[in-house]
């Protein structure tokens, strides 16, 4: 199967985009590279999410494989889990590494527009990190496995989407580098064969796998099926709020654009309660767990995130009464992740010698883990505090003038 993408590829390179074309006449002098992406950043955004895309591709051709050979276990998910866990950090860094460029480069202080073509790239990354948490079920409980194979295949077609959105132009975006509906025909192609044949190839193997063991819906496995329910259904959200022009467009010949509030008033909400049952998760047991005694256990993040939001509103009383909740989340999660580790290296119980060796024999996994919910966390409170409580003011400036904003002198 991965043969067969890069040769399906390679024939787009050719057939459409070759480099080695000659231009005819050759221009004297060329007009350059688009003056917005002259910069560092060009280096590395791009390529990270080029291998963030093409690495979903590995855990597709391990869908369609188990789909043939109509046999799926913990051992797939085993080998699912790492080409997953790489296509999903390079992808995380090239959008956060867009997210940092833009913020410098488009607009003082915009990391996210919204943008159709940003979108592209946030949806795989939603599916894949969906895909990531259902995989770790079928490894440990051999559970969730058609849905695991499902999502594997969604994964990939969504990153195959965000190059048809890229190449094509069909969308009007600051991304839109090119338009050209030749090529956009080719990608379409692409998906046709390869993504309809494997939704054709599932609907047919699918309910002739085996299904896996049982879970009580308050157990480790619940919270990780929560946890896909709410990132596919906001996937979805963002995927109707993008292609919804599209399909307006070409039913009826109007043109729209779906801004920023649509999704903040879809995505935000579904991403909310993620986030506030993100630290129970890795304290419920396997099979079966106990709400309260995990609720007891971060009860210390709770009263540390309570008085961050106390001393927020105290300090910022003007500003949008929401945002000391969204930096209290933002400390909760941090605050979880830290407390995840504590308990499970028992650092409230056993001797400091027992607590070092046992932070030594931990598994990579469990530290994975907490950094990135920690990650979670610290970004929302980045994003919370440039959202709430930026300063805009528009001046004239007369040569060698300044102006004072937010403190400092421009």
């Amino acid at each position: 199967m991965q043969g067969s993408i890069a040769v399906a590829f390679l024939l787009f390179i050719i057939i459409t985009s070759n480099p080695f074309m000659r231009i005819d006449p050759a221009p004297f002098d060329g007009e350059g590279l688009n003056p917005v992406l002259q910069d560092p950043a060009l280096a590395f955004h791009p390529p990270f999410l080029y291998v963030g895309y093409v690495g979903f591709s590995m855990a597709f051709s391990f869908a369609v494989a188990a789909l043939i050979d109509g046999r799926i276990d913990a051992a797939w998910a085993r080998w699912v889990r790492p080409w997953t866990l790489a296509a999903w950090m390079c992808l995380t860094l090239g959008i956060a590494m867009g997210s940092w460029w833009a913020y410098y480069e488009l607009g003082w202080g915009g990391f996210w527009f919204w943008d159709p073509v940003e979108n592209a790239s946030f949806m795989p990354w939603l599916a894949g990190t969906a895909l990531l948490h259902s995989a770790l079920v079928m490894e440990k409980r051999d559970a969730l496995k058609v849905w695991t194979i499902l999502l594997a295949i969604i994964t990939f077609s969504l990153s195959l989407m965000g190059t048809f959105l890229v190449r094509s132009g069909v969308l009007t975006s600051v991304h839109a580098f090119a338009v050209d509906p030749e090529r956009g025909v080719f990608i379409l192609a692409i998906m046709g064969v390869f993504i309809g044949g494997a939704l054709v190839l599932f609907a047919w193997r699918a309910p002739l796998l085996t299904q896996g063991g049982l879970f009580a819906p308050i157990s480790r496995e619940g919270s990780l099926v929560l946890n896909n329910l709410l990132l596919t259904v906001a996937c979805a959200a963002v995927l109707v709020g993008t292609l919804y022009p599209l399909a307006l467009e070409v039913l009826t010949g109007d043109k729209i654009s779906v801004g920023a509030p649509f999704f903040n008033l879809t995505f935000v909400p579904l991403i909310v309660p993620l986030l506030i049952a993100m630290p129970f998760g890795p304290l419920l047991a396997w099979k079966r767990g106990d709400l309260l005694a995990a609720a007891q256990r971060l009860t210390a993040a709770a009263v540390v995130s309570l008085a961050v939001i106390i001393v927020v509103l105290a300090l910022h009383q003007n500003g949008p009464w929401l945002a000391p909740l969204g930096i209290g989340i933002g400390v909760w999660l941090v605050v979880g992740a830290v407390t995840e580790i504590a308990y499970r290296v028992k650092m409230f119980d056993a001797s400091g010698e027992e607590v070092w060796r046992r932070l030594r024999n931990l598994p990579r996994a469990a530290y994975g883990g907490a950094l990135a919910h920690a990650g979670v966390g610290v970004m929302v409170i980045g994003l919370v505090a440039t959202s709430a409580w930026r300063e805009e003011r528009i001046v004239a400036l007369a040569p060698g003038g300044s102006v004072d904003i937010a403190g400092y002198q421009l």
